[in-house]
């Protein structure tokens, strides 16, 4: 029985995996997933850190009453409404005409990701004592060059933890392009399911290659954390 049991077990892996070189579909829907992951962290980074200079800005001056509003307008929305939805309407009616899933999904989850950056980077803004933006504004450098000189370096140790974390948020979430067929590491499963009619093992190894890369994001992770906080007690140190 146990070696029925492991013949069987052997049969299912080798068609999830081997047979007409399926394991060249899990590394294609891998790296469709990096490649949204990336583009989305990137264009949620640009979004969200203009977003939050907007409103810490406001804060601050009282100027950019205009964007600030907008900018709220836009984190509410956003954060407010799931991003299946958000995917669906880019996909089905804003970019109907365009042929090019990945690029849509990318952008999709950018705009997501935006609103929940503003928030981090927001917070790490206002991290930042009070007295930086009136001692740059002292010597002589405008709001803006005071942001960019002063407030956004300080800031931007303090965003990187939460901004990772946000990343293999999103290298996760991007699971449900699937959604609207882009063949990204999650739709490859049922895609493989349609031929094998089996589910379990193709589950099974798209889930342990997400595993891998949130693991080795993680660790990223770990070693970004200590060596700010090296960073921090050799400063302390001086």
């Amino acid at each position: 029985m146990n070696i029925l049991l492991a013949a069987s077990i052997i049969d299912r892996l080798r068609k999830a995996v081997i047979v007409d070189d399926r394991w060249k579909l899990y590394l294609e829907g891998l790296g469709n997933t990096i490649i949204i992951a990336l583009i989305a962290a990137l264009i949620g980074t640009v979004i969200g850190v203009f977003f939050a200079m907007v409103n810490y800005i406001n804060k601050k001056t009282g100027k950019l009453k205009v964007l600030k509003v907008i900018a709220n307008i836009y984190i509410t929305i956003i954060r407010g409404t799931p991003v299946v939805l958000q995917l669906m309407i880019l996909y089905f009616i804003v970019f109907v005409s365009w042929d090019n899933g990945l690029m849509i999904g990318a952008i999709t989850f950018g705009i997501n990701s935006g609103a929940y950056v503003a928030e981090i980077a927001r917070a790490g803004f206002e991290s930042v004592d009070d007295g930086q933006m009136e001692a740059g504004r002292s010597l002589g450098l405008s709001t803006w060059q005071t942001m960019y000189h002063i407030i956004i370096p300080q800031a931007v140790k303090n965003c990187l933890p939460p901004l990772f974390n946000e990343f293999i948020t999103l290298v996760k979430e991007t699971a449900i392009v699937g959604y609207v067929g882009i063949m990204d590491l999650g739709k490859i499963p049922g895609l493989i399911q349609s031929r094998t009619f089996d589910y379990l093992f193709p589950l099974l190894i798209a889930a342990v290659l997400y595993l891998i890369v949130v693991l080795g994001l993680t660790q990223l992770h770990h070693i970004l954390e200590k060596k700010l906080s090296k960073s921090d007690r050799g400063r302390g140190g001086k």
